[in-house]
């Protein structure tokens, strides 16, 4: 259920996909990355249970996969940084599959399931910023003023496949949890662990298991001090 005062629908701002490139920066080493995403206009894709039609993921250890099937991303993140580093930043500038307004880190939690066309899509855990950021925009403090803004974006997975696209809404259809992505991102950047919080992400069954696999460790160190 969707609880009171709760927003309950989310404009696509932009959807964009992408293939796999080769990546370099300033004569570092060349690697592939689909992380330049462009953005598809007016046009149904289908979204399967490991991606979008027509796009791709260099590296799919952390990236793709049933868990992290579509990468979101906040529009209204996209102020800050235009005034933060000034130049050009489209859409997709983060690498996301879906550019979205009305669903942050603040208001968006873990399990939330969206109707998006004739998809289902279920929140999954944060995005991560690594250091393809820093090499996509020439900003080698790209990923670290990410993670310490928070303004990450997040990953959600597929319940059902369908087409989908940039005139369809996100339309909240169940409230899956209390535990906001930005939440699981001050736990996990921000605050000095303690059991209750650690104990209360390792409870949450929609967070992917890398994520609760990394907090049940946490926790037990704690445990065993």
């Amino acid at each position: 259920m969707v609880g009171a005062g709760t927003v309950e629908k989310g404009s696509v701002v932009s959807l964009n996909t992408g293939k796999a490139k080769k990546l370099s920066h300033q004569g570092e080493n060349e690697i592939l990355s689909g992380i330049y995403k462009e953005a598809v206009k007016e046009k149904a894709l289908y979204l399967s249970f490991y991606n979008l039609d027509g796009d791709e993921q260099a590296d799919l250890v952390n990236h793709g996969g049933i868990d992290k099937a579509v990468c979101v991303y906040p529009f209204e993140h996209y102020k800050y940084w235009k005034n933060r580093f000034p130049g050009s930043w489209p859409s997709g500038s983060f690498g996301e599959n879906v550019t979205l307004q009305g669903y942050t880190e603040t208001n968006t939690c873990i399990g939330d399931i969206f109707q998006w066309g004739e998809s289902l899509v279920e929140v999954a855990q944060p995005r991560k910023p690594c250091h393809k950021l820093a090499k996509r925009h020439g900003i080698k403090e790209l990923p670290l003023d990410v993670q310490n803004t928070g303004y990450t974006g997040y990953y959600v997975r597929v319940l059902e496949e369908g087409y989908v696209s940039d005139n369809d809404l996100f339309i909240l259809k169940n409230r899956g949890s209390d535990v906001s992505i930005d939440f699981v991102n001050q736990v996990t950047y921000h605050h000095q662990p303690d059991q209750k919080s650690l104990k209360r992400l390792t409870e949450l069954p929609q967070l992917t298991d890398s994520w609760r696999l990394s907090f049940e460790k946490k926790l037990k160190k704690l445990e065993e001090m």
